[in-house]
């Protein structure tokens, strides 16, 4: 047993999979003063029921870049460290029952050739040529996976342990941490054993993470975002069918996933293992009448097949030699899970130098990983991959526990659906809204969540088709596309407003207040009455955020970015705000109409304006419409002559509906959308993200390089410009069929992947598909001819000018 040390580097709660790995990870990276923390004995959490699956699959890049990497490591773990593992790289065989679900695999495909994957497409024939106790006939194809397969949870939990101290670092097992206080700029993390001293702790305690996440509340932080399902699997005896074909053909069967009924089937020595995901699920410890235990390592919930009888039922017809099998043993232990399924790895929100690595559904497969990610993270500040969706403060103040169970329960029952673009999972809505909502609502606002926040996708009309079923297309055409385009010519033609609650808004004044800006962002500063746009640089020069900044006065300013962006955001200034400078979140406090088209002005005459209504595009000014206070800034998303009517929560209501008896058109969106992507508009974290340096971007009017503060990753960007950037920012007009190209779509020349696309819609003003995209440099002339592979459709493309399809001179916008 190793001793209690009074101070580490870093200090790791939870010692499962995840945890571990990023103890190993930590002290490949030279952190070997780190100590983690385990109550029972290491995998006594999910770890140790876990089933083990590692698969590659998944239509987010990052995720898919983070269990790829899971399946690099875990191949060459056992050798790395001298420890016995069993992993069984069987490929895997994902069935597809309908032509939208081969398209969901064609664009996996794609997105995994991008990463260097050979993910391939099957047709029935080739199902059954792999594996050949299936039936087909019902089939379109599937998707394999070669490098898929089933690891050991123990040994994969002890080999990445054993790597970890024969590195130097610690485990202490048996040693639960019972809280945490803070002394200057240390922690003290409390143990039964005594307390060790420490810069940086990590949450790793996998269903115990809200538990340990309240030890942090008096240091900033917030209730962590979760909530635990009861997941089952049953373990099948030898089937002697099996067992014959395996020894003759010296390997496992590939692993089985029937996503459309909702289940994985898995050879399992001689025998199988079938795991579903039933609706209806069931939650665990979500109210009083079932708390959670003090202690649950190690154990179990009593099994509950009458839930499971359907995915069951289903499998024995899918490979009938199942039902020849007897029923060994039952598992049904508890699995974290978030509100959108994804696990929680980085800085814990509001807390500093405190970062999380829990809540992992699929903790096997994400936590070699997950390790590298964390380990990135606490050590250069930074990762190699964008992991926005992993990020814990994708999340704010909306996710309270009522949302966290319904979400998670509908996460689970969904857990292989596909998400469609168009589609709105309806569980916990409502949970931020505008002033505006039900009269939103009443006009046909077809609703979305967007960082909680909603708003109006779309405007239906009487008779229109606005069920869920609907949705469920990739497909650009539905009921809400004639809405779309009339939305769009409406602003095009006319005028349209869109409420738009949620913006995040931050207030930064006190002396000295731009020259600190000035040494964050890679810009310039607007004037008193203007606004410009500001990219915040890491050190590397990638893109961390993009903020809207308006000067009021000397050292006096607004910053407004986007909604779900406001923890992220609000974080990456205030960490080192400079002394004497105040930064406030105002987000709550204030929502916004965009009033935007060539009769905008008119419109705004005629609602009554008090306000230099003559006043250039990009300026803002305090000002009265229908007899309210606003602040309003001359800025359209669309393209168009517009402004934002920015005003306190009780104000929009009068606004809105003064606007509307002016017979501005109400849009979503959707509309949105389109629009900006016709302008070349780029959106946060899809194309603007830390996947991409700003020289890559095409954001170079946005730097000045020689203004004498310094500023983060100046240095890499002048590098990069004089080695010459590897990728570039364009717009592609696109030959789309029946979908327009979605994110990281990939980009084709001469058989080769040069790209991705980072969005995509269809240009109602423009008439065509449209794909912003980050291509190879040396393709990024004018007028080059690509293609663009969509759900497996291989189309035409080309490079456009460096300029915005619509109003390529912005003569509109500054009518």
């Amino acid at each position: 047993m190793a001793e209690m040390p009074g101070h580490a580097r870093v200090v790791i709660i939870g010692g499962g999979v995840v945890g571990v790995s990023a103890l190993y990870h930590l002290a490949r990276a030279g952190w070997t003063d780190c100590v983690l923390l385990e109550k029972n004995e290491l995998t006594a959490g999910s770890t140790w029921h876990a089933a083990g699956n590692v698969p590659t699959f998944s239509t987010s890049w990052s995720i898919m870049n983070m269990q790829r990497y899971s399946t690099e490591l875990y191949r060459g773990l056992g050798d790395a460290v001298d420890y016995p593992l069993n992993y069984h790289v069987t490929g895997s065989i994902r069935l597809a029952h309908s032509d939208e679900r081969m398209q969901e695999f064609a664009r996996a495909r794609g997105m995994g050739l991008h990463q260097g994957m050979n993910l391939e497409i099957l047709s029935p024939d080739e199902i059954k040529a792999k594996y050949p106790f299936i039936e087909t006939h019902d089939l379109k194809g599937a998707l394999y996976d070669p490098a898929d397969g089933d690891i050991d949870p123990a040994q994969l939990t002890q080999a990445l342990a054993k790597g970890a101290r024969d590195m130097g670092a610690t485990i202490l097992r048996f040693c639960p941490a019972t809280g945490v206080s803070r002394e200057g700029d240390e922690w003290i993390v409390h143990t039964e054993k005594g307390d060790i001293r420490c810069e940086i702790v990590v949450n790793a305690a996998g269903y115990y993470a809200q538990r340990v996440g309240e030890w942090f509340k008096p240091y900033g932080g917030r209730t962590v975002p979760m909530m635990v399902m009861a997941h089952q699997y049953l373990i099948f005896d030898e089937v002697p069918e099996v067992r014959d074909w395996s020894a003759q053909a010296g390997h496992k069967l590939p692993l089985l996933r029937d996503v459309d009924v909702s289940y994985y089937l898995r050879q399992e020595k001689t025998g199988f293992n079938l795991g579903p995901y039933e609706r209806p699920c069931q939650a665990h410890w979500a109210d009083p009448s079932d708390p959670m235990p003090e202690d649950f390592s190690f154990q179990l919930y009593p099994d509950a097949l009458d839930r499971l009888s359907v995915q069951i039922e289903s499998a024995m017809e899918r490979v009938p030699v199942l039902a020849e099998a007897g029923l060994a043993k039952v598992i049904n232990g508890p699995i974290p899970y978030a509100p959108d399924g994804n696990p929680l790895i980085g800085p814990m929100p509001g807390v500093p130098n405190a970062f999380e690595a829990c809540v992992f559904t699929f903790g096997i497969a994400q936590g070699g990983g997950a390790g590298k990610v964390l380990a990135e993270w606490i050590t250069e500040g930074a990762t190699e991959w964008d992991m926005w969706s992993c990020d814990p403060r994708r999340f704010t103040d909306y996710t309270d526990h009522d949302y966290c169970v319904q979400k998670g329960m509908e996460v689970y029952g969904h857990e292989y659906a596909m998400h469609f673009p168009w589609h709105r999972w309806p569980a916990a809505p409502d949970r931020k809204v505008s002033p505006v909502h039900d009269r939103v609502k009443a006009l046909g606002g077809q609703m979305g969540a967007y960082a909680g926040w909603e708003r109006a996708n779309w405007f239906a009309h009487p008779g229109d088709d606005t069920s869920e079923a609907a949705t469920h297309t990739w497909n650009r055409t539905g009921p809400w596309e004639a809405r779309i385009r009339e939305e769009c010519e409406a602003v095009r033609d006319s005028v349209g407003v869109l409420d738009l609650p949620g913006f995040s808004r931050f207030r930064l004044t006190g002396a000295g207040a731009a020259d600190w800006l000035l040494g964050k962002i890679a810009g310039g500063l607007p004037k008193p009455g203007r606004l410009t746009l500001a990219y915040f640089p890491d050190a590397r020069g990638r893109i961390v955020t993009e903020m809207s900044v308006a000067c009021h006065g000397e050292d006096d300013f607004t910053l407004i970015t986007a909604a779900t962006a406001q923890w992220h955001d609000y974080e990456w200034l205030a960490r080192d705000l400079g002394p004497g400078l105040s930064l406030v979140d105002r987000s709550r406090e204030a929502s916004t109409l965009i009033v935007t088209g060539p009769e905008a002005r008119a419109l705004m005459e005629a609602v009554g304006t008090e306000a230099d209504l003559q006043l250039p595009w990009l300026s803002h000014q305090k000002g009265v419409v229908a007899g309210r206070d606003c602040w309003l800034a001359r800025v359209s998303f669309a393209g168009e002559l517009g402004w934002e009517v920015h005003a306190e929560n009780d104000a929009i209501p009068v606004i809105y509906d003064a606007i509307l008896k002016h017979h501005a058109k109400p849009f979503g969106m959707w509309a949105l959308n389109s629009l900006r992507i016709e302008k070349g508009y780029r959106a946060w974290k899809g194309d603007l993200s830390t996947d991409y340096s700003l020289l890559q971007g095409g954001l170079e009017r946005f730097i000045r390089f020689d203004k004498p503060q310094d500023f983060p990753g100046k240095q890499a960007l002048l590098a990069e410009k004089q080695a010459g950037v590897a990728k570039r920012f364009v717009t592609l007009t696109v030959d789309a069929g029946a979908a327009d190209a979605p994110y990281m779509s990939t980009i084709w020349h001469d058989g080769t992947v040069v790209g991705e696309t980072t969005s995509g819609a269809w240009g109602y003003r423009c008439g065509k598909s449209i794909a912003l995209a980050m291509l190879r440099a040396d393709l990024h002339a004018p007028g080059t001819e690509l293609e663009i592979d969509i759900y497996g459709d291989r189309r035409a493309c080309i490079v456009q000018p460096d300029a915005p399809l619509w109003d390529p001179s912005n003569a509109r916008l500054r009518a």
